[in-house]
């Protein structure tokens, strides 16, 4: 079993689900060093006072937020403390919502949840009821000094909760979102059916981090002694004729997904769920 990173318990009304937090997430990154390449040493780093221009060791570091120009004050273990007082290893829940009013950019990271020892039953319990009535569950919780937002659902029969932005944190997109701009109903036509060619149902699996492979046997090369030459890269230019370029996208996408082997049809999934729903 991985090593937990939390525990605490789950709180919706006078109900306690005790549960500890595993991370769900195992990124396959590769890890890169900064090495001295005339003599192949790492590099180190050192905190250095801006003001002495020396070196600081860690007992002599405090954090401190500025709270106007150049005026910091400074907090204390115990202060950060007093500001968690409430609620520092409990997932409150405050509301539970369906799950597709949330809207994915919330979203930030997912953790699973699994019981303590002895909380199995009581744990077994949220989750059923959770899937008997296909809700979500809105909670606040208090990690790493900072209080954050999540949302509780159910994968696989287990809790999972999703690590979420508070609104207010959100960038607004009223100067992204461009205005003004008609597009040709027989652009507009030829999108949409350029789109109908690519859908189908998400299968995970298809999906591969093929930079990361790329890489892998650039490093590999490299090892051996061998040469590398990047190649050329894609022109981005917007095509001339955006009309011409949609209708051979079009046709493109037509050959291509007759050579693919057939897959179930996204609109099935939705029908399935609710015949799930449906027997419950």
């Amino acid at each position: 079993m991985p090593r937990a990173i939390w525990s605490g318990s789950i709180s919706f009304g006078l109900v306690n689900v005790p549960v500890r937090m595993f991370s769900a997430i195992d990124e396959n990154d590769l890890r890169f060093h900064l090495i001295h390449e005339p003599d192949g040493s790492r590099i180190g780093y050192q905190k250095i006072c801006k003001t002495e221009d020396e070196p600081v060791p860690d007992e002599e570091i405090v954090k401190a937020f500025e709270f106007e120009k150049d005026e910091f004050v400074v907090l204390a273990d115990e202060d950060f403390a007093a500001a968690r007082s409430e609620g520092v290893k409990t997932i409150e829940i405050s509301d539970f919502v369906p799950y597709d009013e949330s809207d994915a950019i919330y979203f930030e990271r997912t953790y699973y949840l699994g019981p303590q020892q002895g909380g199995e039953r009581v744990y077994v319990l949220l989750r059923n009821a959770m899937e008997k009535t296909g809700l979500a569950a809105i909670a606040k919780y208090v990690m790493r000094d900072r209080q954050s937002l999540g949302c509780l659902r159910v994968r696989e029969g287990t809790l999972t909760l999703e690590k979420m932005f508070f609104h207010d944190e959100l960038r607004p997109v009223d100067e992204i979102a461009p205005t003004g701009i008609r597009i040709p109903k027989g652009e507009l036509g030829l999108a949409t059916s350029l789109i109908e060619q690519f859908t189908g149902s998400f299968e995970p699996e298809r999906y591969e981090d093929t930079y990361r492979e790329a890489l892998c046997r650039v490093i590999k090369a490299k090892r051996k002694g061998e040469t590398i030459t990047a190649p050329e890269p894609d022109s981005d230019e917007e095509p001339t004729d955006l009309l011409a370029a949609l209708k051979a996208s079009v046709e493109a996408a037509k050959q291509t997904k007759s050579s693919r082997p057939a897959t179930r049809s996204a609109s099935r999934k939705p029908a399935a769920r609710k015949r799930k729903a449906a027997k419950r």
